[in-house]
């Protein structure tokens, strides 16, 4: 493969991964226009958000068993249609109930991409490349809430927010174009597989019950459902409350991401330098819950202003950094035939908490920012509570040099 040939492929299997991030970010500013353009509240519109998050938890489950059933490039030409017509869908809403519905839809065809892309990276590339490539495919996931944000602030400033998902179709559609003319076909459909319901439910049991799988898989979920709450009600905190414009907001959300950045690379360093990922993920959750306890006690005696909620939620995002891609790699490790259904019940589970705490924020929303800030808080320290739990109970089973082999080895392609 060329070089020119290589940074396509990687590109487009980038913008594959990154089109739910983006589809959640973009949109966040716009929160108060859709809000008063559809007679309702911004707690209403977050509902939006969390039917979002559950499109996606549901549709990796259903994506994994038909990418192999079915190949990669057919799945992927249902979803982002779905996804395109779902976001023009948006874009015309006349309620927040048909907003909350065709969010849901769009996640449903967006996630296709994102659950896909993992295993087109394991089709095309030599073993020895993986690590780098998922490196690369990291770097635009983690690029995307910087960007988003800010330019769907200009857009709903200027334009209005229905052109935000009008954008969106239209980045679809460039995807499905790449996709169809520069994208390898990836691994060939096999249709001796099962997709009977009872044969797939079994294979996710078998994993879902693997010790290290789940207190690993819970702990990262609880984690990053921080940050979904963070997701969830930051626009009602500081557009509504510290009335911040939505271009500012933008601005405060691309600077929280970098944060989450700089942390993932961080954690390779460190993990090179001989640190262990099970040491790291209690500290890092440690940190996490003391940022979001700090800011409960700021929202709780209104000592909060804008520079002091912002650097909290640094801190807070910074530690995701270290948590993610650690959690994921200890939870993926013990699997080598399971890894494709391991991993789609890992971003089922991820995204079905997400969903659950995001409405949470939404129905606990008040005139402060302690709904957010608590439940952010909950999620950190609960994750705390099961990875010590479950490391003790971990350290008392045989753990082979090979599996701890893995486990760095993988959490260096995140």
């Amino acid at each position: 493969m060329t070089s020119k040939r290589y940074f396509l492929v990687v590109l487009i299997l980038g913008t594959l991964s990154a089109i739910g991030p983006f589809s959640i970010d973009m949109y966040l500013p716009g929160f108060p226009g859709i809000a008063e353009s559809l007679h309702t509240s911004v707690a209403s519109v977050s509902l939006s958000l969390s039917s979002f998050f559950i499109g996606i938890s549901a549709g990796q489950l259903l994506y994994g068993p038909l990418l192999d059933r079915f190949g990669r490039k057919n799945p992927i030409y249902f979803g982002l249609s779905l996804y395109i017509l779902a976001s023009l869908g948006c874009a015309i809403a006349g309620s927040i109930e048909a907003l909350i519905a065709f969010r849901f839809l769009q996640a449903l065809g967006g996630c296709a991409g994102m659950v896909a892309a993992r295993a087109l990276v394991r089709d095309i590339f030599p073993v020895q490349e993986n690590a780098r490539v998922f490196s690369l495919l990291m770097l635009v996931i983690g690029v995307s809430p910087m960007i988003a944000p800010t330019v769907g602030g200009y857009v709903t400033t200027h334009f209005g927010w229905h052109y935000i998902f009008i954008i969106l179709a239209v980045l679809g559609a460039s995807i499905l174009t790449a996709v169809h003319f520069s994208l390898p076909e990836g691994q060939n459909p096999d249709a001796s597989l099962s997709l009977r319901p009872l044969k797939i439910l079994k294979n996710y049991f078998d994993v879902l019950i693997q010790p290290q799988f789940y207190t690993y898989v819970f702990t990262g979920s609880l984690a990053g459902a921080g940050l979904y709450a963070y997701i969830s009600g930051s626009p009602y905190v500081f557009m509504e409350l510290f009335k911040v414009t939505s271009q500012q907001y933008g601005w405060i959300f691309a600077f929280n991401a970098l944060g989450l950045i700089i942390a993932s690379q961080l954690n390779s360093v460190i993990l090179r330098r001989g640190a262990r990922s099970e040491s790291i993920i209690p500290i890092a959750l440690a940190g996490q819950a003391l940022a979001a306890i700090a800011l409960s006690i700021g929202s709780i005696f209104h000592w909060l202003n804008v520079p002091i909620a912002v650097g909290l939620l640094f801190l807070f995002l910074s530690c995701q950094g270290f948590i993610f891609p650690n959690s994921s790699a200890l939870a993926l490790a013990p699997f080598a035939k399971k890894a494709g259904s391991a991993s789609a019940l890992m971003g089922g589970i991820q995204m079905g908490i997400g969903a659950m705490v995001s409405a949470i924020v939404s129905w606990l929303t008040n005139n402060s920012a302690l709904p957010m800030s608590g439940t952010m808080a909950v999620c950190a320290v609960t994750g705390l509570v099961i990875v010590l739990a479950g490391a003790r109970k971990l350290r008392r089973q045989p753990t082979g040099e090979e599996l701890q082999e893995a486990s760095t080895e993988m959490v260096k392609t995140f």
